[in-house]
């Protein structure tokens, strides 16, 4: 379960990607139902500097007045190793490894959203954070509550801000993470204040205390640490950011948090919580308790998430069918739909795309370990060789070799072959079935014509079927080739040593003695070895000409020929778009596109379990 906020943090990717971030909206909104952390605090309360230390790093722009004006998205994945870097979600392809860049690109993107003027807005900032020093974690950084509007800001700006916190802390999947100075009084906490108000209890809470070092002289900040001034459901935990010089100087992240842990440790007051205060630690605990909160979620996600497709598969189904074009056009445009859907498959086979390399390991891994698994010692037990050997000769002896006892100890041993063949004709089967899916959803235009996809998509497969069955016809007859004619050369070779049956003067019971019944078993049992070097080497052959070539050259033929035997009519129901509504079905297909994603994966992770 350890990729639990890994698997959040794609989700919330998608719906920011999506546009669906939490607003109002007539459609459904997954980003609601995702577990998050919302940072929240008074202006000046050491919110940014909270964040830079869990992260590590200077990134977030700071200044006077409303600095932090949008929701800020803050994924952080941690990584063995590697360079520091970022990526923002609105700049996918560009990695950050300068993060006085990354600052700057906030302050941009937020300029780019409001102009450049005071105002806020609710749409957020996606930015992820790869690094070895941080613990898998998200956290929404929110504008700072604030009393009074500033110059070139509205007046209901005070009032702006606090809902647009209070749209994400009062949803019952929202960590609150409440962050309040220590040397004002508690009582006057914005962030404790509003707090409260959403969650009475404290039940998804952290208090989160800063400036504890800039305390007046003579006061400490223990009974609120200790939970005894202000009760929350988990514990305070408190941090040491750096100071303004320390900015100044560009103090770095891991001096700073040396000399929090050391203030905790070495001040008096402080001393017995040292082990559970300070930034890293703050990180650490929001991240288990986030996973242990995602994972108590995942039922009522799945079941959120399948009502949602039901619901959404519904409205697109009565949206109606869109205006046809003439039949001519709709066949050509069918043909060169299909033709773009068969170069993008045929570029997975041939290695321009991925997932074509996983044709050879089934050759030269899955087949020659399943053929090397076959249990051939229960054939050519001890017991199994005498029983078939003395079977073999009726009722009297064989006189220079058992020929037909060594036949059925072949043919018994290489039939076992047709399991491996098989399997390998499957696994093959499944690799393009699945080559196929990815082909599909990788041309754009199938995504316009559900109907044409679904169309284009069963043919596919119904080939592919086709295909499986020749080859796994073909393949079977060379483990039958192998059963109905052997190599004599290879018996010939053996040694005919006097106790192998080549003197008939001795005894029916000293030529059944147990050494000679293990030579028996050798002799057939390096045999059926040599069949195994040779079908490992033919049963590629067979499958590739009878699938994969096959795949190449003719996966749509027999769709090709059914549609030119259909009329304009029902040509249209494969391109069934209507311009009248075309936004809200392009709006309904990406969310449901979201969601079926969505539910592939947290379907993939509740297995798991």
């Amino acid at each position: 379960m350890e990729n639990l906020i890994a698997l959040v943090n794609r989700l919330q990717r998608a719906c920011t990607a999506l546009g669906d971030h939490g607003e109002e909206s007539s459609l459904p909104t997954l980003w609601d139902a995702l577990p998050s952390i919302a940072v929240v605090g008074g202006q000046s309360s050491g919110k940014s500097s909270v964040l830079e230390s869990v992260v590590g790093k200077d990134f977030l722009p700071r200044g006077s007045g409303i600095v932090t004006r949008r929701p800020l998205v803050l994924q952080l994945h941690r990584i063995d190793e590697g360079r520091e870097y970022a990526e923002f979600g609105h700049l996918p392809r560009k990695r950050f490894t300068d993060f006085a860049a990354v600052r700057k690109e906030i302050a941009d993107e937020t300029d780019r959203e409001t102009g450049r003027s005071k105002q806020i807005s609710s749409v957020p900032i996606y930015l992820s954070i790869y690094s070895p020093n941080v613990v898998n974690l998200t956290l929404i950084d929110l504008p700072g509550l604030t009393k009074v509007a500033v110059e070139g800001q509205s007046d209901s700006i005070v009032q702006d801000i606090e809902n647009m916190v209070r749209s994400y802390i009062e949803k019952p999947n929202c960590i609150i993470l409440a962050v309040s100075p220590a040397n004002q009084d508690l009582a006057t906490s914005d962030a404790i204040k509003i707090s409260r108000e959403v969650d009475p209890k404290g039940e998804r809470t952290f208090g989160v205390l800063t400036k504890i070092d800039l305390m007046d002289k003579g006061t400490n900040a223990v009974e609120i640490l200790e939970g005894k001034a202000f009760k929350l459901q988990f514990p305070w935990i408190g941090v040491v950011n750096r100071s303004q010089a320390d900015i100044n100087k560009n103090v770095d992240m891991i001096a700073a948090r040396r000399r929090e842990r050391e203030y905790f440790s070495s001040t008096p007051e402080y001393k017995h919580l040292a082990h559970r205060m300070g930034s890293e630690h703050l990180g650490k605990v929001l991240s288990k308790h986030l996973e242990t909160v995602i994972k108590s979620r995942i039922p009522g996600l799945q079941s959120l998430i399948n009502k949602t497709i039901i619901e959404l598969e519904t409205e697109l189904s009565s949206l109606g069918k869109p205006i046809a074009t003439d039949a001519g056009g709709k066949l050509y445009m069918i043909m060169e739909i299909c033709r773009s859907f068969d170069g993008n498959f045929k570029e997975h086979l041939d290695g321009v795309r991925p997932g074509g390399d996983k044709i050879y390991y089934v050759f030269d891994n899955q087949l020659p370990a399943a053929l090397k698994r076959l249990q051939f010692d229960k054939q050519l037990s001890m017991d199994n060789v005498r029983k078939l050997i003395t079977e073999a000769d009726g009722y009297q002896p064989h006189l220079i070799a058992p020929e037909q006892g060594y036949r059925r100890l072949i043919e018994s041993s290489v039939i076992s072959i047709k399991g491996p063949a098989e399997a390998a004709v499957d696994e093959v089967h499944a690799i393009l079935k699945e080559l196929i899916h990815k082909a599909i959803s990788e041309t754009v235009e199938l995504k316009q014509y559900p109907s044409l996809r679904v169309e284009v998509s069963n043919a596919a497969v119904e080939s592919l079927e086709r295909m499986r069955d020749e080859s796994k016809k073909a393949t079977l007859q060379l483990v039958e080739m192998e059963c109905s004619y052997l190599t004599v050369d290879f018996f010939r070779k053996l040694p005919q040593d006097m106790e192998k049956g080549g003197n008939p003067t001795h005894s029916i019971f000293d030529r059944y003695n147990d050494s000679y019944l293990r030579r028996i078993g050798s002799n057939v049992l390096s045999y059926v070895n040599m069949v195994c070097v040779s079908l490992r080497n033919s049963i590629p052959k067979s499958v590739v000409y009878c699938q994969v070539r096959e795949a190449k050259r003719s996966l749509l033929d027999h769709f090709f020929a059914e549609l030119g035997k259909k009329e304009g009519k029902q040509l249209g129901t494969l391109l069934d778009e209507d311009p009248a509504i075309m936004k809200r079905r392009l709006s309904l297909a990406k969310r449901l596109e979201l969601y079926r994603s969505a539910q592939a994966e947290i379907d993939s992770v509740a297995w798991s379990k």
